[in-house]
């Protein structure tokens, strides 16, 4: 094979990643067609195949057992619910409120006796005591008598339950016990591909950890003689920020990895599959795989492969690529793990279409076209991967007498489906067994569940008694084609998702092709800051940036009482218009944005000091706001008619108020600035908008891109300047109402200015301001994502967001554990040029930002946990730091920068926990992360903020989705991007008119039937 083919195949990928779901498919049906001739031989083995597994699963009380607590049941939920976390929970009291909380809401009793098999109804007597004796408490003797004991008898059998299904799933807690039960009679003819569990990795610990296993477990695989068992390789194992963006960093350091693991495995004679995993990381995955494969001390070794997932778009070009590397490559063609986690991440970034199919019979057409392109290729060892009967039978079929490949399954799963066919006649079964212990077994084994528990799936329909044996062989290119190819009507394009408004668009920065672009136009746009040289040298090292000098050089573009003089001449006209025209003009407004979105991006990143994934999200929810708004209008200002008497005329109308003044920060200059004035000018009010000081040319040009969309310019006036400006436009008592986000403290000076004045009417003032907010972690929850969370909710943007995590409460029995994890992952954050796609954390503001929060830091030096140093002459560049405090009373204030404070709590005290949050009065945002559902009900009633999440991070609001804005010292309400955010910017003007004066009751007449 050429390089020209291996560069079609890469170019194929990228036109086939987002296409359309039937322009994916069609293609591909001819050869994923069973042929009439064939259908009749083929459904036969299919049949016998489906009566092997039914035997095998008379004899399996675990597939019983999943039959009996299906993942569409509350039971199913709770019990993967329960051991997805329970392991994990180091003490005896979490660990119970854990237990009683999955067992609590379930009808176990429904499931008494229901099983053929005794150990599923025991297991089910176990839940149904552990309910009593965990949730329902102590009532008749016996419970009184249980109760002395319940609790460890309780968390010993749950103990016991996990680790039995661990078993189950898992092949040994080592390689070494892995080994020897794949020398069980049970196990005869078979060969394993071992895979070493855990997640990928957080910390360069973690990464080396994993290294370590590979390497021992390659040894000692090759020492096993006799045997020809493989080891599969998951990339995100060996590097800690294996992600697009860090290209550079990981892609030659897991190269070098893999190498040397793959060189150690050919000395062993041991085969090595590379895993595949999530959509964002296969391009990346290609250039690994293809650097090993070109490397001439491998290129006669024929025992190097990887696994190709037919949910993928791609998945077919991947293949040509593999068959065009000119050497020998094994393919492992599996259906996909991720399908749900792709499908969200297309629609939460606003990507264009989803990179996987949304059907699972269009699965399962890609795989038959699959498997039709392997068997045909010439440099391809063939490896087929499926629990399905007819996709088996149907590659008997194709395949004839050929014995050159071999059929895949998960250990603990598809008994039955492959035992005859490798020991009567004699094909080849590989088991991809999980290697690991307990604790390392959850995230797989809920995956594993998910996958066989879903209603689509071949092993679920086969024990539903619903589905019989025709249903079952349904040809799925028969049931594509009944529906035209098309994509599952109840999964939403990402635009789509929000209904009545557009979802605004995304760019894949996931995509490292268009990452370079975006980051070159992003970089390539021209920016002087006001003031010139003198203040702002260099944008992405800004070190002579101080607010001083940014305010003494910044002239107002027009004086504030003219501004305010133009706004109100334009009021009438504008207020005037039709809400529809409004609202046109702000959907207008919105596509603007978006078609500009690189020029926008370019100087959030040059002025604002924004990373580009931060600058895109501005973009986003500018956008955002203004269609939301519109769809609001149309629904919240319309007249509307109310009840009354015969004879009377009662409605309401909403209408502007007057001249709106609004003052909006540097941290969002872009968003928040656009939803202020959006919402201001949708309802027919004129604005007079002041952005701040350090971010008047973001402004500017979103100021231009509204009167471009139809803005009157005297209805959107912009005045820039400092502190003294923002008081000229307060103090003017022309000025109906304000919008300002902030800081508490020019809160509450706004405030106190908008009540001087004896002849100075009552307006409404809007202010979102800061807090001082906290998660909780309790033991329950996983440490990988919190670490991902805390990471993120405090350091992206600088932790310059009034969102920020700035208190960290952990749990204290597992505290040391998330620590070490959080300090870790620290490591591996990446510090400079906001420019620089590879950025985590950029400069902060200004120089008053960088010296106050430095000096701050400086003080807490003896509490520092972790910190990550930077170059001290690189700019404003303040170290992410972990600061150790004793008490949660012990922080009162907000401190505006990459700093996180840490406490600890203690099990069973969580609503005291958050009652102490509550008393600091801050209420913006506030998180938990917790697999106890209970907890989660616990902070969502006790919580006084405006924004609570639950095991994700505290920062991203989504308008319409997630309404942001806080109460207390965090502002006033109502929540930017939600329902009740129009009305206040409106004067409410109710009419009552008297129909009888007019022409008698008439109406009411008109109702005599002449009787």
């Amino acid at each position: 094979m050429t390089t020209d083919v291996t560069s079609a195949a890469r170019n194929s990928m990228r036109r086939l990643h987002r296409m359309a779901e039937p322009d994916v498919l069609k293609p591909m049906l001819n050869d994923a067609r069973i042929l009439p001739e064939s259908r009749p031989r083929i459904e036969r083995m299919a049949r016998d195949l489906i009566e092997d597994i039914r035997t095998a699963e008379s004899e399996s009380w675990i597939n019983q057992f999943l039959q009996e607590y299906q993942l569409s049941s509350a039971e199913g939920i709770a019990l993967m619910s329960l051991a997805e976390a329970y392991l994990r929970v180091p003490d005896a009291r979490t660990a119970d409120r854990l237990i009683a909380d999955k067992l609590g809401d379930g009808k176990w009793r429904t499931h008494e006796g229901r099983s053929k098999s005794r150990i599923v109804n025991s297991a089910t007597w176990g839940l149904v005591l552990g309910r009593a004796l965990t949730v329902e408490g102590p009532g008749t003797p016996l419970k009184r008598l249980l109760a002395r004991t319940s609790e460890p008898f309780v968390r010993q059998a749950v103990g016991a339950a996990m680790k039995v299904m661990g078993e189950v799933f898992v092949m040994g807690r080592t390689i070494e016990e892995a080994l020897k039960r794949m020398r069980k009679p049970v196990h005869r003819g078979f060969t394993a591909s071992f895979d070493m569990l855990g997640e990928a990795a957080q910390t360069q610990a973690d990464a080396d950890a994993f290294y370590d296993s590979y390497w021992d477990a390659i040894q000692k695989i090759g020492r096993d003689e006799g045997t020809d068992h493989t080891i599969s390789i998951k990339l995100s194992a060996l590097h800690p920020r294996y992600e697009v963006p860090q290209y550079e960093r990981c892609v030659p350091e897991i190269t070098d990895r893999l190498a040397q693991l793959c060189a150690e495995a050919m000395h062993q004679n041991v085969a090595v599959t590379v895993d595949a995993e999530e959509a964002d990381r296969l391009e990346m995955s290609l250039d690994i795989i293809g650097n090993i494969a070109k490397r001439p001390e491998f290129r006669d070794w024929n025992r190097f492969g990887l696994a190709i997932q037919a949910y993928s778009k791609r998945a077919r070009a991947v293949i040509q690529w593999a068959n065009s590397l000119d050497r020998h490559m094994n393919v492992r063609l599996v259906k996909g793990a991720y399908w749900d986690t792709e499908i969200k991440h297309a629609q939460v970034e606003g990507l264009s279409d989803f990179p996987v199919f949304t059907r699972k019979a269009a699965t399962d057409v890609c795989y038959l076209a699959c498997v039709s392109d392997m068997l045909k290729a010439e440099n391809i060892g063939c490896g087929f991967a499926t629990h399905n009967a007819l996709t088996v039978a149907t590659i008997l079929d194709w395949a004839g007498d050929r014995r050159d490949f071999e059929f895949q399954r998960l250990h603990g799963m598809g008994e039955g489906l492959y035992e005859r066919l490798v020991r009567d006649e004699g094909y080849h079964c590989r088991i991809y067994a999980p290697v690991g212990g307990h604790r390392e077994l959850l995230a797989y084994l809920v995956r594993r569940l998910l996958e066989n528990g879903a209603n689509s799936s071949f092993v679920n329909q086969l024990s539903n008694d619903a589905y019989d044996d025709d249903d079952l062989l349904k040809d799925p290119v028969e049931k594509v084609e009944a529906v035209n190819c098309t994509r599952l009507p109840g999964i939403a394009l990402p635009q789509n998702i929000f209904g009545e408004w557009q979802n605004s668009q995304g760019i894949d920065l996931n995509d490292r092709k268009i990452l370079l672009e975006t980051a070159h136009g992003v970089n390539s746009i021209e920016f002087t800051p006001e003031g010139g040289d003198a203040v702002h040298a260099d944008p992405h090292h800004p070190s002579g940036r101080s607010r001083a000098a940014i305010e003494a050089s910044r002239t107002p573009d027009a004086d504030v009482h003219d501004a305010v003089t133009r706004a109100q001449a334009a009021y009438p006209e504008w207020d005037s218009r039709s809400i529809e025209e409004r609202a046109i003009i702000l959907e207008r407004w919105a596509d603007l944005l978006e078609e500009n979105r690189i020029e926008l991006m370019g100087l959030v990143v040059k002025e604002a000091f924004r990373s580009i994934p931060d600058a895109l999200s501005e973009v986003r929810e500018a956008a955002d706001f203004c269609r939301y708004y519109a769809v609001r209008a149309r629904k919240d200002l319309s007249l509307k008619e109310l009840p009354g008497p015969t004879g009377e005329y009662n409605a309401l109308k909403m209408e502007g108020r007057g001249t709106w003044a609004t003052v909006s920060p540097w941290n969002f200059p872009l968003a928040i600035f656009t939803g202020q004035n959006a919402a201001a000018l949708v309802c027919g009010n004129t604005v007079v908008a002041k952005p701040a000081p350090q971010t008047p040319a973001i402004a500017r040009r979103v100021v231009d891109l509204a009167h471009q969309a139809g803005v009157p310019e005297d209805a959107l006036a912009l005045v820039t300047g400092g502190a003294d400006v923002g008081a000229e436009m307060m103090s003017d008592q022309r000025i109906a109402g304000v919008a300002f986000t902030g800081s508490t403290a020019t809160a509450k000076k706004i405030a106190q200015t908008l009540l001087v004045g004896e002849d100075r009417p009552i307006i409404p003032f809007i202010a979102e301001t800061g807090g001082v907010n906290a998660m909780i972690v309790d033991s329950t929850a996983l440490p990988e994502q919190v670490a991902t969370d805390v990471l993120n909710s405090a350091f992206r943007s600088a932790g310059q967001r009034c969102s920020a995590l700035r208190l960290l409460v952990l749990q204290e029995d597992n505290a040391d554990e998330m620590i070490h994890m959080l300090s870790g992952a620290m490591d591996m954050l990446q510090i400079g040029d906001p420019g620089d796609p590879a950025t985590d954390v950029g400069p902060v503001i200004d120089r008053a930002a960088y010296d106050k929060l430095m000096a701050y830091r400086e003080t807490m030096r003896p509490r520092w946990i972790k910190t990550v140093e930077v170059p001290e002459d690189e700019g404003l560049f303040v170290p992410p730091t972990m600061i150790s405090i004793d008490e949660i009373e012990d922080l009162n204030t907000e401190w505006f920068g990459p700093i996180v404070h840490v406490a600890t709590w203690k099990a069973g005290q969580l609503e005291d926990t958050i009652a102490r949050i509550n008393a600091k009065r801050f209420g913006l945002t506030m998180g938990l992360h917790s697999r106890i559902a209970r907890n989660a009900d616990i902070l969502r009633s006790q919580a006084r903020v405006g924004n609570a999440y639950v095991n994700r991070s505290m920062i991203g609001a989504v308008v319409g989705s997630q309404p942001f804005g806080g109460e207390g010292l965090s502002g006033t309400g109502p929540k930017a991007g939600g329902p009740h955010y129009l009305p206040r910017f409106c004067a409410e003007r109710a009419v009552s008119i008297d129909t009888t004066s007019a022409g008698g009751n008439a109406s009411l007449l008109s109702l005599d039937d002449g009787m």
